[in-house]
């Protein structure tokens, strides 16, 4: 009798409530396309408590007494709503809230409480143009890139501290897809964005540290998802023509776009393609060309099921002039834009098939499937030693694989309360495997192999789970708990040896803690606390000699988010990040080195205003101490980590049918060596862009590296030997920034 009555209180008190009282639940969506908003915010004034949309729009509020409630909803880029709902007892009401598309206002800013909502994200999207894939990973605030492999190679990225090479320690997705490429040919994490066309992504997320459990291998310095459209409101049609013999043109065709007027269910199909063409502003040309054909399906399968499928292709093919030391411009041997080895280059192409599945049931939980497909193929040609190794032939090398990798991403989301505090979980599992039947790396002379270094073919698996947990303590605060783990199965068979291919399974725990504070709707102070990692290359972890170990990172982040007034807002966060000692696999030589424990702390500081309806602002200031933890003060440097580094610009925005920016690049000078005995210049550079926008047509100029400056891109110290030379010089070796680059576009949409 008295388990019966326990269980009795303990149903009252966590069921009783869902139902003893009103309820408002509903959907936010664009006026114009019913396409629905992801993240308005929705306040409840008769008791101020606030909550998001989801990805479908929805919204509910729960536990109302009978009376008359006012939602107030708002949005970046939509003009605010309220909408007045009568609420009688045991009563379920339901909304549909059309927001209309709006000026891009800095007022319609209300900081949540909840980690979701990225303002610097949803602002950067709308006021900064983005013409290129490279513009796309410039949208993260403090992010910068370098490009030094004639286009077709993936950037190399810094951040916070970071040299992260072409992406160890930044992950990066594209819908759920990941980009990062484990055990490399050429280097752990690479992260080749040249698959995706520009005018296809509608939104991106971005998060700094390793504080979110949904994120797993290379999210260390921080994380970037991007989305692709999944509705093509017009068609278009592109076409740019810019310096050095730069063209590219873009297609984007609707194929469907259905809505059913009784149940507005909602199908949509459009076809995407890039393609482009430089021969850049190297002595050698190098005769860069890319293509690019996406297709997406999105469709409305039931009231609460969609379904997503995707298809894309992309082929690049370039030359390249490479890394040039210093002795040889100042001798005059060759010039700014000149090349030891004209023969560098390469090719690749990636293949995605991507299959989403999004379910809501009826107690609002939401389920997600994703399956998704890669087929990648990757060439590269280089020569960064010149005469080292081989005085004779030269130390020209060769990069290669092919590989397949599939994968899986489910997950399990719903918000519920507690004992009358809100709460939501999300819990997911995910699979992936990469299977590389032919790695490898061999000494080449003008694109002809001469011998063999590394050959193999590896097969890595990552199964992992997470859960997330979130608790609305109050109107104020959020705490946010996460737990992930990871298990990594690595299987690597050397084809240039007769030994037994090699096997090792190591796994990681992952925790993380967020807590957010509100003291207004204008102001937030949070705590974020966590462990993350980037996986080890599968030709380093299943050597015995190694650690058994995934080297992890763990960080700390204190920041605020501010509203000063209804025009500006601002992100300050003080934050460290330590790492444990790596052991790393180096593609340019096949070698196996150790990389000490590290430490990084620094300050980040962002801003965006408004200073009249058309006119805004945005500054990013970054700076940062890294060091080596296990050398002294005079050797443990890390070569390349940034130490300060600023993006500002101003936007016009819609002024008579303008938009215009103009910005400056600035990242300061940085070791280059571990002594500081060889150091990397800074460069300040300043861009702009200017476009005009009719009903159906758009024109666009923009000028990259406006005043014409020398600048380098991308250092290195290195140690080469240049022919006739009789030992190696070991100094900076750069590749040439753009110089002054113009280009003009039009496009028609129809």
């Amino acid at each position: 009798m008295k388990q019966y009555i326990l269980f009795t209180a303990i149903f009252v008190l966590l069921g009783c409530p869902a139902f003893a009282h009103g309820v408002i639940k509903g959907r936010i969506v664009n006026s114009k396309t019913g396409e629905p908003l992801n993240n308005a915010v929705i306040i409840l004034r008769e008791n101020n408590s606030m909550i998001l949309s989801d990805e479908s729009g929805a919204f509910e509020f729960r536990r109302l007494e009978t009376g008359i409630y006012h939602l107030d909803c708002s949005m970046l880029g939509y003009r605010s709503k309220s909408q007045e709902v009568l609420v009688d007892e045991n009563e379920v009401r339901s909304e549909t809230i059309k927001m209309e598309e709006g000026f891009l206002q800095i007022d319609q800013i209300t900081v949540s409480p909840r980690k979701e909502v990225n303002y610097f994200n949803a602002i950067d999207f709308r006021l900064r143009p983005t013409q290129t894939t490279q513009d796309l990973l410039r949208l993260v605030p403090g992010l910068f890139i370098a490009q030094h492999a004639g286009g077709g190679k993936a950037e190399q990225i810094f951040i916070r501290g970071f040299d992260v090479d072409h992406g160890t320690d930044v992950a990066i997705s594209v819908d759920g897809i990941p980009v990062n490429m484990a055990s490399h040919a050429h280097g752990q994490g690479y992260a080749d964005l040249h698959f995706v066309i520009p005018e296809t992504i509608e939104g991106m997320d971005f998060s700094k540290g390793s504080y979110d459990a949904r994120t797993g291998n290379f999210n260390t310095a921080g994380a970037v998802r991007f989305q692709t459209l999944n509705y093509l409101r017009k068609n278009m049609l592109k076409f740019e023509a810019g310096s050095f013999n730069t063209y590219r043109g873009v297609t984007m065709l609707k194929l469907l776009d259905k809505v059913d007027s009784i149940n507005s269910r909602r199908q949509n199909a459009y076809i995407a393609s890039e393609f482009v063409t430089t021969k850049g502003y190297f002595v050698y040309p190098q005769n860069f060309q890319r293509l690019n054909i996406m297709g997406k399906y999105t469709a409305d399968l039931n009231s609460s099921t969609s379904l997503s499928l995707s298809l894309s292709t992309f082929a690049s093919q370039w030359d390249a002039s490479g890394q040039i030391p210093e002795r040889a411009v100042r001798s005059g041997l060759i010039s700014w834009y000149g090349a030891i080895d004209p023969t560098e280059g390469g090719n690749t192409s990636r293949s995605n098939a991507n299959l989403s599945l999004v379910k809501t049931l009826n107690d609002g939980a939401v389920i997600r499937n994703q399956l998704y497909g890669i087929n990648y193929k990757f060439n590269l040609y280089s020569n960064f030693t010149f005469f080292k190794d081989d005085t004779i032939n030269g130390d020209e090398i060769y990069q290669y694989e092919e590989r397949n990798i599939f994968g899986y991403n489910g997950s399990y989301s719903k918000s519920y309360e507690i004992l009358g505090v809100k709460t939501s979980t999300i819990a997911g599992f995910g699979l992936r495997d990469d299977n590389i039947r032919d790695i490898g790396l061999a000494h080449t002379v003008r694109r002809r192999i001469l011998n063999d270094i590394k050959k193999g073919d590896i097969d890595e698996t990552n199964a992992n789970v997470f859960a997330n947990q979130s608790f609305y303590l109050s109107p104020r605060v959020t705490l946010n708990l996460g737990l992930r783990y990871d298990a990594f199965t690595f299987r690597y068979n050397d084809r240039l040896s007769d030994t037994l291919g090699k096997s090792r399974s190591l796994n990681v725990f992952s925790p993380k803690v967020n807590l957010y504070y509100n003291l207004s709707y204008g102001a937030q102070v949070y705590l974020s606390a966590g462990k993350g990692y980037h996986s080890n290359d599968t030709r380093v972890s299943v050597m015995d000699s190694v650690r058994n170990k995934i080297p992890s990172a763990y960080g700390l982040d204190l920041g605020t988010n501010l509203k000063i007034g209804n025009r500006i807002f601002m992100n300050a966060a003080l934050w460290v990040l330590t790492m444990d000692t790596e052991y790393t696999y180096t593609g340019d030589d096949g070698t196996i080195g150790s990389e000490g424990r590290s430490r990084r702390y620094g300050l980040d500081l962002s801003a965006r205003g408004q200073l009249n309806k058309w006119l805004f602002f945005d500054f990013d200031f970054n700076y940062c101490k890294s060091r080596l933890t296990d050398n002294s003060d005079e050797t443990g440097y890390l070569p390349l980590a940034p130490k300060f580094s600023s993006i500002a610009g101003l936007s016009i925005r819609n002024l008579n049918g303008f938009n215009a920016s103009l910005r400056y690049r600035y990242l300061g000078q940085r070791p280059a060596a571990e002594d500081n005995s060889i150091v990397a210049q800074g460069y300040f550079i300043i861009d702009a862009v200017v476009n005009y926008n009719a009903e159906r047509f758009q024109i666009s100029l923009s000028a990259e590296n406006l005043f014409n400056q020398k600048w380098k891109e991308a250092q290195f110290a290195t140690e080469s030997r240049l022919r006739g030379e009789s030992i190696p010089v070991t100094e900076i070796h750069f590749t040439p920034g753009t110089p002054l680059f113009v280009k003009a576009g039009i496009t028609y949409l129809f």
